[in-house]
């Protein structure tokens, strides 16, 4: 089941080696949800979906509460009409100062599969500023929002912090955590996609927590980048490394590949 957004880091792709990791449950719970590509292909009977940006949140609980009656809204917004640059700016516009729940959810819809590269980003103020994509066509994911207004039903959605939720998992439990990166260089990381960032000091907290929450019985699998940060933060846990291909590139024509981790910390 592909996500119905376009996503930076989208673990679609990644998917089966990531279930290989994740013990049976009852719950699954995803402090950074993104666009819930393991929560589509996963059996979980039951789901906790977070993630920092609430956007990305308003628009998965939009979608859970009102299904095809907000997928029909968001189906206007895909004509030839607004596939131009001129469009795309006064709905951006239209979207930073909406009040109305309901055609913001819309609007962040059109925005991510309108916009370019299918980034997710906010200026300082909190405004969305990812530039015009200029797409010849542009791809109404129909199917792939049925698929989700379905599968969310056995979903509880949150925008808060990460620890706050991990906190709140039991024994039955799995966690699977998929946090902005850790950046290969200085001028690498195209992960910050809330307003706030995710600094070095998170990261440990992140492994931090992962470590406790494993000690009182619940199993936590996090992904990131593999270098010499990672491995240390994730010392006490099982680390599988690999190679991934790149689609997040100022340069098109040189996406290379790069070097992940799944760190298991299993329940004692």
């Amino acid at each position: 089941m592909k996500p119905f957004l376009k996503w930076a880091g989208n673990k679609y792709r990644l998917i089966e080696k990531i279930r290989a990791l994740l013990p049976p449950a009852d719950r699954l719970i995803e402090p950074f949800a993104g666009a819930a590509a393991v929560f589509l292909n996963t059996d979980y009977q039951d789901n906790v979906i977070n993630d920092s940006n609430p956007d990305l949140i308003h628009v998965f609980v939009t979608l859970k509460q009102y299904g095809p009656t907000f997928i029909d809204e968001c189906k206007g917004l895909f004509g030839n009409e607004f596939n131009n640059a001129d469009a795309y700016y006064a709905l951006r516009e239209e979207f930073n100062s909406s009040v109305d729940p309901f055609r913001k959810a819309a609007l962040f819809l059109y925005l991510n599969r309108h916009g370019y590269n299918g980034l997710c980003r906010y200026n300082k103020i909190g405004g969305f500023n990812v530039p015009f994509g200029r797409y010849k066509k542009t791809y109404f994911p129909y199917e792939e929002m049925m698929m989700f207004y379905h599968k969310s039903q056995t979903a509880e959605f949150s925008s808060i912090d990460f620890e706050v939720v991990m906190r709140g998992a039991r024994p039955g439990d799995v966690i699977y955590c998929d946090p902005p990166y850790v950046p290969l260089s200085a001028t690498a990381n195209f992960t910050g996609y809330n307003s706030d960032g995710f600094s070095q000091s998170e990261q440990v907290r992140l492994a931090r927590v992962a470590a406790e929450t494993a000690a009182r019985g619940v199993p936590v699998v996090i992904s990131n980048h593999d270098n010499e940060f990672t491995r240390k933060v994730y010392q006490g846990a099982v680390v599988t490394s690999f190679d991934v291909q790149r689609f997040i590139s100022c340069d098109g024509d040189h996406r290379g590949k790069a070097k992940e981790l799944l760190a298991l910390f299993p329940g004692a």
